[in-house]
């Protein structure tokens, strides 16, 4: 497993998340729910997630020149970058109303549907396909962005509130746009210094 790999994609994932609707979406599960089953339904959605988006980006890997996947990855950080940075606050009551469409399921097929339906096509998938599609690593692009997700959903359930106390959300926001934006420069930069 590569290990740069790894750690770039977890801190890219991790830092995208915190704050982001699917740590809320945790937040507010594991406060109606048992915080076991709310992580084991959002565990496996994360899961099926990321496997789709590594299998697409590892296809494109082996179909695909890399200059034009650096390319196609580098827009998409910098239009992630753009669209985090203004992005509308988190819509609590349209979060609540998707809830209630659920709440006749366990808290298991709960947490699995609602992260599902939330999170397919969501940025952070598109990221872990892309960041597949420019490494030659589907294993360590796979493990980082699940267990930065599962991560990253743990923080929401257990210290979530804690941490809006401390650091705003719309700071949170910032500092994941901002890191959109530096990596989708440092793929562009690639892109053209090594073709």
């Amino acid at each position: 497993m590569n290990t740069a790999t790894f750690f770039a994609t977890f801190g890219i994932i991790f830092l995208a998340e915190l704050g982001d609707k699917t740590q809320l979406t945790a937040m507010a599960l594991a406060a109606r729910y048992p915080w076991k089953r709310v992580f084991i339904g959002l565990a496996a959605a994360f899961a099926l997630l990321n496997l789709a988006a590594v299998l697409l980006g590892s296809f494109l890997f082996t179909v695909l020149p890399l200059f034009w996947i650096k390319i196609a990855s580098a827009a998409l950080f910098l239009f992630f970058g753009v669209t985090t940075l203004r992005a509308k606050e988190f819509d609590e009551a349209a979060e609540q109303e998707e809830e209630k469409r659920f709440k006749v399921r366990g808290p298991i097929v709960t947490s699995f549907f609602m992260i599902l339906l939330a999170e397919i096509g969501d940025k952070t998938q598109l990221v872990t396909a892309s960041l597949a599609a420019q490494h030659d690593s589907p294993l360590a692009v796979f493990t980082a962005s699940t267990l930065a997700l599962w991560a990253v959903s743990l923080v929401g359930i257990f210290a979530g509130r804690q941490l809006l106390r401390f650091v705003s959300l719309p700071t949170l926001h910032k500092v994941a746009g901002w890191l959109f934006l530096a990596f989708g420069a440092a793929v562009l930069y690639q892109a053209f210094s090594f073709h």
